[in-house]
C-alpha cells in the first residue's frame, strides 16, 4: 500500500542526483588527462557502429579498451548521443548490487528513465521482479527522443547467472535508441547470435585493440622522446601491440637510461618481455614496487583494500606512520608519472582515484600475506573512515572484514531509515544480506526492518513467520516497537486484501503510544483511512488524514516527509473514487502526480498511485484513450507496489477502455491478467471482480456458455467466503448479484432481475458507493420498462440521472446498456422544465458519439495476399507463433506456457508485433495479419 514511511526528501527534483562517491566511481566514465595516442582508427570504427544494438570489446587488462571508449565518448557527444557508464568490481557479483548500479548509471543521464525501476527497488530479486525492472528501464529509455549508449565495463567480474539473465533481457528488449557496449577480459555471458545475423553487433578483440606499429611508435616517442624506427618496431613486436606492455617498456627504459642519454634497447628489454597479465604482475613487483620507498609501498598495499581512494582515506589507513603531506605527494606523483592510477572525480576538496586493476591485484597479494591482525587493523581504519563520511555500504563491508560484525549491524540499523526515505531499498536489502544471521537475530530493530523488506517483496509467508517470532521477543515494555509491529501486521493484511483480519488490529492501531514517530503516525493515518473506506465511512477516512498535519515537529508536519504528504492526499483521492466523486478524484490526482514527478524517484510510489486514480477518473469522463495511455505502461510496476484495491481498479479500467475501443481480445486479456494476479496472490475479491466483468462481456458477445461457467466460479467463491470472511464476502456477494442481474437481463428474465436489484441497490447505498447506485437505478429503470412498469421506470431513471449529474458520471451511465442514452432522452423529454437534466443528457449523447467513433473498426487493408511487402517478413518466427496463439484468444500466461517463455517476454513480443504491424491492440493485430494472408493456425 502507499507507505507514508517511504517518502522523498523535501525539494527532490528530477535533476540528476548527487551520488555518493561509492556509486559515482562506478557510474561515471573514467577521466584521462592526456591521450598520447588518439586511436583514430578504432574511434572511427566505433563511430560508424554507433547505431548497432551491441558493441563488444574483449581483451586482457591493459589493451586500451576503456581508454578507447573514453575517446569514443568525446566523439559521440557532438552527434547527439548520450553515454551512460557502469564499471563493475568483484564485490558487484550480486544480483541486487548489479541491478542497483545499472539503475544508477542510467539515472545519471536522466532520472526519469529510472523512475519506475527505482520504485521496484527492494521489492524482491526474483526473476519476475528483475525482468520487470529491466522492462521499466527499457521503457524509460524508449520514451527518450535521442540515442543512448550504455557502457558496462569489466564485465568479467559478474559470474552470477541471474545477473547474466538480466543483462540478456536488457539486450533482447533494447529499443532502437539503446546501444549496449560490453567490455570484458573474458568471454561474454550473453547470446548475440540473432543480432549478429542481423548485422547489429560489432565485436572487437585483442587483434583489433592492439596498437598498430604506427600507434606504438607514436606512443613510445611521446614517452621517451626520440626513438629509432628499429627500436620502436622491436618493442612493438615484443609487446604484440599490447598497450600496457608498451607502457611498461617505456617506464623500464626511462629508469635504465645511460648517463649520456644513450641506451641499449635490446639489452634493456631482455628481462621485460611481457606478453600476459601474469608477467605484468611480476613486472609490478620488480619494476614498480621495488623502486618505491618502504612507506610508499606500505601506503599502496593498504589502500588496495579499497575500490577507490582519496588522500584523507589514505591518511586514515596509514595512521601516524605518514603525514598527510607525504600521502598527497605520493598520489600526485603516481598520477603525474602515469603509474597505474587514474583520477575518478573531484568532490569538494577531495580528489578520488582508482588503481589499475592488475596493479591492485598485485598489491592485494602482498596485503593477504600480512598477519590477520594487520589486515583487521587496516579494515578497521577503512570502516571507521567510510562510516564517518556517510558511506555505509563500504563501511559495512570493511567492518565485517575487520571482524567487527556487531559494529556493522549497528551501522545498518542506524542508516536504514535514511536509505528508506531516499528510496534506496536495494542498498538496504544488500546491506542486510551482508550481515551475519546471528547479528540480525540479536537486534529487534534489524528484525523489524527485515520484516518490512519482506513486506515490500510480498513474501507473506516470511512475513507471518517474522511477526510470530517478533511478538514473542519484543519486550513487553517496548510500546513503540510493539506499535510499529501492529502497523506492519495490519499492512500485511491490507496487502493480502483481507479486511476481516486487518480489522482485528484496529484497537491496537487506534491506541498509538505518545512517543510514536512521524512515520508510524503517517502509517496509522493511512491504515485508518483504509479501514474507514471499507466501512463506507468516507468523511472519517478523509478526516483522519488531517490529524498528522495538525502536529508539528520543528515546524514540519509529524507525518514525515513530502512523499508521506502525497500518499496522504492519494488516500483522500481514493476515498472520493470509492464514493464516485470523480471530479475531486481528478483534481487531487492531477496535483499529486505533477508534484510527485517533480520530486523524482523518491516520490515514485505516490506518483504511481495518483496515476491509477487519474486513469479511473479519465475513463469515467470518457477520455478512454487518455486513460489507457496513462496507466497501460505503468501497470507492470503498479501490480508490484500498490495495494490490491488499486490494482483491481486499474486492470478493470484497462479492460473497460479496450472494450469501449472495440479491442475485445485486449479487454479479456486484462481480465485474465487480473484473474491470474488474484490467483497467484490468493485474493478472492479481485478474482471475483475479474469473473464478474468477464460474465458481462461474454453476455454482450453472446457467449452464454462461457458466461455461465464464470458465473458458477463466482458463486463458488462467494459461498466459500461466507462463513469465515464476512467483509470480503459482502463485496463478492455484491459482484455475484450484479453478474446474476446481467445474466437475467441477457436472458430476458426481467422478473428475476427485478427481484435482485433492490437489495443490491440498498447494499451499495449503505456503503456509500453512489456511482454504483446511479448505475443500478438506471439498470432497474430499464428492467421496469421491459416489465411494462413505465411510471416506475421513469422515476428510477430520473433519480439515477440526477445522481449521475451531481457526481459528474459519464461511463457509469453509458456502460449500463447500448440504448441507455435514447432511454434517458425519452425520460428527460417528459420533464421539459428540467434544463439541468436536459443538459446532462446532451452531454451523455455527445460522449456516446465520441465513443462510437473511437470504437469504429479500422479500415481494412485493401490489397491482395502478400500486400504491404516486408511487414509479414519482419515478424520473427517467435513473433509469428505468439500472434497465432493470440488469435486463439489465449491470455499471455497461456501463450508463455505454450512457448516456454515468461509472460513478460510475451508482452514484449506483443509490443514489437504492434509496432511492426502499425496497430495498437490484439484485435487489430490479428485482423491485420489475416488481411496479409498469413495462416495463423499453422
Amino acid at each position: 500500500m502507499p507507505q507514508s514511511s517511504v517518502p522523498s526528501d523535501e525539494g527532490r527534483s528530477d535533476k540528476a542526483p548527487t551520488l555518493p562517491t561509492s556509486t559515482a566511481s562506478r557510474v561515471m566514465a573514467p577521466r584521462h588527462r592526456t591521450r598520447v595516442v588518439a586511436r583514430e582508427r578504432l574511434v572511427a570504427q566505433l563511430i560508424e557502429a554507433r547505431r548497432k544494438r551491441c558493441i563488444m570489446l574483449q581483451g586482457p587488462a591493459g589493451c586500451g579498451k576503456t581508454s578507447t571508449l573514453v575517446a569514443w565518448r568525446e566523439s559521440l557527444l557532438p552527434l547527439g548521443f548520450e553515454l551512460a557508464w557502469l564499471t563493475l568490481a568483484p564485490e558487484d557479483d550480486d544480483l541486487a548490487s548489479f541491478i542497483d548500479y545499472l539503475v544508477a548509471s542510467l539515472a545519471q543521464i536522466d532520472p526519469a528513465i529510472c523512475r519506475e525501476a527505482a520504485l521496484l527497488g527492494g521489492r524482491g530479486v526474483d526473476d519476475e521482479a528483475v525482468e520487470r525492472t529491466v522492462i521499466a528501464l527499457v521503457r524509460g529509455i524508449a520514451e527518450r527522443s535521442g540515442d543512448l549508449a550504455l557502457v558496462v565495463d569489466d564485465l568479467q567480474h559478474i559470474a552470477n547467472p541471474r545477473s547474466h539473465k538480466a543483462l540478456q533481457w536488457l539486450l533482447d528488449y533494447a529499443p532502437p535508441n539503446l546501444h549496449l557496449v560490453l567490455v570484458s577480459r573474458g568471454t561474454f555471458p550473453v547470446s548475440v547470435g540473432r543480432l549478429r545475423d542481423q548485422d547489429l553487433v560489432l565485436e572487437l578483440n585483442m587483434r583489433d585493440l592492439r596498437f598498430t606499429f604506427e600507434e606504438s611508435a607514436q606512443y613510445l616517442r611521446a614517452q621517451l622522446g626520440e626513438v629509432s624506427e628499429r627500436d620502436a618496431r622491436e618493442m612493438h613486436e615484443l609487446a604484440d601491440g599490447w598497450v600496457a606492455g608498451l607502457q611498461l617498456f617505456a617506464m623500464h627504459l626511462k629508469r635504465h637510461r645511460a648517463p649520456s642519454g644513450a641506451r641499449n634497447v635490446t639489452e634493456s628489454l631482455t628481462h621485460t618481455h611481457l606478453l600476459d597479465a601474469h608477467a605484468l604482475g611480476d613486472y609490478f613487483e620488480r619494476e614498480v614496487l621495488s623502486r618505491l620507498t618502504a612507506n610508499e609501498v606500505e601506503l599502496l598495499v593498504r589502500t588496495s583494500v579499497c575500490a577507490r581512494l582519496c588522500s584523507s582515506l589514505c591518511v586514515a589507513l596509514v595512521g601516524a606512520e605518514q603525514s598527510p603531506r607525504e600521502v598527497l605527494a605520493l598520489l600526485e606523483r603516481l598520477e603525474t608519472d602515469n603509474l597505474f592510477i587514474a583520477q575518478i572525480e573531484r568532490v569538494g576538496n577531495e580528489t578520488w582515484y582508482r588503481l589499475n586493476p592488475l596493479f591492485r591485484e598485485t598489491l592485494l597479494n602482498r596485503f593477504r600475506a600480512r598477519s590477520e591482525a594487520v589486515q583487521r587493523a587496516v579494515h578497521h581504519a577503512a570502516w571507521c573512515w567510510f562510516r564517518d563520511h556517510d558511506l555505509p555500504d563500504e563501511a559495512v563491508r570493511h567492518a565485517l572484514q575487520a571482524g567487527e560484525s556487531t559494529a556493522a549491524a549497528n551501522l545498518v540499523l542506524e542508516v536504514a531509515r535514511g536509505l528508506q526515505v531516499a528510496g534506496d531499498l536495494r542498498k538496504l536489502v544488500s546491506l542486510m544480506h551482508l550481515l551475519p544471521h546471528a547479528e540480525v537475530e540479536a537486534r529487534i530493530g534489524l528484525r523489524m526492518w527485515r520484516l518490512q523488506l519482506q513486506l515490500y517483496a510480498r513474501d507473506f509467508e516470511a512475513c507471518a513467520a517474522s511477526i510470530a517470532r517478533l511478538e514473542a521477543d519484543i519486550p513487553a515494555g517496548d510500546a513503540r516497537t510493539r506499535y510499529r509491529l501492529a502497523l506492519l501486521r495490519a499492512t500485511v493484511e491490507v496487502q493480502r486484501d483481507d479486511p476481516d483480519r486487518a480489522m482485528e488490529q484496529l484497537p491496537l492501531i487506534l491506541n498509538a503510544p505518545p512517543d510514536a514517530d512521524g512515520f508510524s503516525v503517517g502509517a496509522r493515518a493511512i491504515l485508518l483511512s483504509w479501514f474507514y473506506m471499507h466501512s463506507g465511512e468516507y468523511d472519517e477516512a478523509r478526516a483522519v488524514q488531517l490529524e498528522p498535519m495538525r502536529v508539528l515537529v520543528d515546524g514540519a508536519p509529524l507525518l514525515g516527509t513530502s512523499a508521506g504528504v502525497l500518499n496522504s492526499r492519494c488516500m483522500t483521492g481514493f476515498s472520493h473514487a470509492l464514493e464516485g466523486q470523480f471530479t475531486q478524484v481528478e483534481r487531487i490526482s492531477r496535483d499529486v502526480l505533477a508534484e510527485a514527478e517533480q520530486r523524482g524517484s523518491g516520490a515514485a510510489e505516490p506518483a504511481c498511485f495518483a496515476a491509477a486514480l487519474l486513469g479511473e477518473a479519465l475513463y469515467e469522463f470518457n477520455d478512454i484513450a487518455g486513460a489507457r495511455r496513462l496507466v497501460e505502461d505503468r501497470v507492470d510496476v503498479l501490480e508490484r507496489v500498490s495495494i490490491p484495491d488499486s490494482v483491481v481498479r486499474v486492470l478493470s479500467v484497462l479492460a473497460a477502455a479496450h472494450w469501449a475501443e472495440g479491442h475485445h481480445l485486449d479487454a479479456f486479456a486484462y481480465l485474465e491478467r487480473l484473474d491470474e494476479y488474484a490467483t497467484r496472490q490468493g485474493l478472492p475479491r479481485l478474482q471475483a471482480h475479474s469473473l464478474a466483468a468477464q460474465v458481462q462481456y461474454h453476455l454482450q458477445s453472446g457467449r452464454f456458455d462461457a458466461a455461465e461457467a464464470d458465473l458458477a466460479r463466482l458463486d463458488m467463491i462467494a459461498a466459500r467466503l461466507a462463513p469465515t470472511r464476512p467483509l470480503t464476502h459482502r463485496d463478492v456477494l455484491a459482484l455475484a448479484e450484479q453478474a446474476h442481474v446481467n445474466w437475467n437481463i441477457a436472458h430476458e428474465d426481467f422478473e428475476s432481475a427485478a427481484m435482485r436489484l433492490p437489495a443490491l441497490i440498498a447494499l451499495c447505498g449503505e456503503r456509500g458507493r453512489q456511482h454504483h447506485v446511479a448505475r443500478l437505478r438506471l439498470q432497474s429503470a430499464l428492467v421496469d420498462l421491459k416489465r411494462g412498469r413505465t411510471e416506475a421506470a421513469h422515476q428510477s431513471a430520473l433519480a439515477s440521472l440526477r445522481l449521475g449529474h451531481r457526481l459528474g458520471l459519464v461511463r457509469s451511465i453509458l456502460d449500463v446498456a447500448p440504448d441507455v442514452v435514447s432511454f434517458a432522452e425519452q425520460v428527460v423529454r417528459a420533464e421539459p422544465d428540467d434544463a439541468v437534466l436536459a443538459f446532462y443528457v446532451d452531454r451523455l449523447r455527445r460522449a456516446e458519439a465520441a465513443a462510437s467513433v473511437l470504437a469504429a473498426p479500422p479500415a481494412p487493408v485493401r490489397s491482395a495476399r502478400g500486400a504491404l511487402p516486408g511487414v509479414a517478413e519482419a515478424l520473427s518466427e517467435r513473433e509469428a507463433k505468439v500472434i497465432g496463439l493470440l488469435a486463439q484468444t489465449l491470455p499471455n500466461k497461456k501463450i508463455a506456457r505454450t512457448l516456454g517463455i515468461s509472460p513478460e517476454t510475451v508482452k514484449w513480443h506483443l509490443k514489437n508485433i504492434y509496432g511492426k504491424l502499425g496497430v495498437s491492440s490484439r484485435d487489430e493485430a490479428v485482423a491485420r495479419v489475416r488481411d496479409l494472408g498469413l495462416d495463423l493456425d499453422q
